[in-house]
């Protein structure tokens, strides 16, 4: 064998045992996003830690409230946004005045069919109190701030750490709720 096969051998060795060292590593998962809940379309369970590294946009929703119609602010944030990293998770809850009743598929038609959300949507859980799920008892925790109503929302960015709380008469075009996601953004 030629020095020159040789060098071209080992060469390729190289690059075929060690394509991992070449690739980017992923995110660290920081505790906040550390919890699988079910897609509200399926019921398929979804890690939290695929959002890892990115801003975050967390509220708590229901389909009969007066603030309902802000699934189409919500959309229209994720779709200004998503290309620079922000996602919206909706999480809907009955905690508040029993605005939530239905089941996933009613729940679903509503938010795909009415509102077209294409935002990540997840099954119903509890947001408030002793049962509240983890994820919101951290959000509620890290911000000294629970939600009161349906449509709270939540700011967390890309390290995974709650920089901002919104109540539910913010809506998503206001101003503060912009100025605080274009701060998360401009992080890295």
């Amino acid at each position: 064998m030629t020095k020159i096969s040789t060098l071209m051998l080992a060469a390729a060795c190289v690059l075929m045992t060690a394509p991992a060292a070449f690739a980017q590593a992923a995110p660290a998962c920081a505790p906040l996003l550390q919890h699988t809940l079910p897609r509200l379309q399926d019921d398929k369970p979804q890690a939290l830690c695929q959002y890892a590294g990115k801003v975050l946009l967390v509220v708590n929703t229901a389909s009969y409230c007066g603030y309902t119609p802000q699934y189409q602010g919500l959309e229209a944030l994720h779709a200004k946004y998503a290309a620079r990293g922000l996602v919206v998770l909706g999480f809907p809850s009955n905690d508040f005045g029993q605005q939530e009743p239905g089941n996933a598929q009613q729940i679903g038609e509503l938010c795909f069919n009415t509102y077209g959300v294409k935002f990540p949507m997840f099954a119903k859980i509890v947001v408030k109190g002793t049962g509240a799920h983890p994820l919101y008892a951290a959000l509620t925790k890290a911000t000294g701030q629970a939600p009161g109503w349906n449509f709270h929302k939540y700011v967390v960015d890309r390290q995974g750490k709650p920089l901002a709380s919104f109540n539910s008469d913010v809506t998503p075009d206001s101003a503060a709720l912009a100025s605080a996601i274009e701060k998360a953004l401009a992080r890295p």
